[in-house]
């Protein structure tokens, strides 16, 4: 079932598994530690993402609190990420191969094919009871250089991980973004035919 804190800002015109509509992107977390068991979870389902010739061109690099990497992975983000991140239990990075790996060509679609890995993940998380929330503030070329990334890979974004904290725990200022947001409309994102043709069932 939808969970009622974000019934009270999501609804949806259609009905679809809630996990779905229940994933949404916190960031109060608990200080606590994350189990391998419980982070290799979720990187076991960003593997099973389709991808263009299953070329699966994503990679995840990760840091968990209190190691010896923290630091480093902590350094990347800009200052307003920092404040809140400081108490998630993880900090990955995601990056995407650019080029096909059987024969070399440009891949046009890494980006996408990585994208839906970072969904799997995402759900799987819901679904553990933990929480997500996908980064693009923070020095890409910083972290580039610091994870020694070959140039045959693009940084794509970051991510916390962690289980959800208290909301009266971040600044008043995060405490008023600390809520579900909604979506577009399926009428503007849904065209029949050609660009800009609205569906007629919406």
């Amino acid at each position: 079932m939808i969970d009622p804190e974000v019934q009270k800002s999501r609804s949806t015109t259609f009905e679809i598994n809630p996990i779905i509509v229940n994933r949404w992107s916190p960031r109060s977390f608990e200080p606590s530690e994350i189990s391998d068991k419980d982070l290799f979870s979720l990187f076991e389902s960003a593997r099973w993402a389709p991808s263009s010739s299953n070329s699966q061109p994503w990679r995840f690099i990760y840091a968990k609190r209190d190691s010896k990497n923290w630091n480093d992975f902590f350094s990347f983000l800009v200052d307003f990420n920092k404040q809140w991140c400081a108490n998630a239990s993880a900090l990955v990075v995601i990056i995407s191969r650019k080029n096909y790996e059987n024969n070399g060509q440009p891949s046009l679609t890494h980006q996408f094919d990585t994208g839906a890995a970072w969904e799997n993940l995402a759900i799987q998380a819901v679904s553990q009871g933990l929480t997500t929330h996908a980064m693009g503030g923070f020095d890409y070329a910083k972290a580039k250089a610091t994870l020694e990334v070959p140039d045959d890979y693009d940084v794509l974004a970051m991510v916390a991980i962690g289980k959800r904290g208290p909301k009266d725990k971040l600044s008043p200022e995060l405490q008023a973004r600390e809520t579900p947001n909604t979506r577009k409309p399926l009428s503007e994102i849904v065209m029949d035919g050609k660009f800009g043709n609205k569906a007629k069932s919406l």
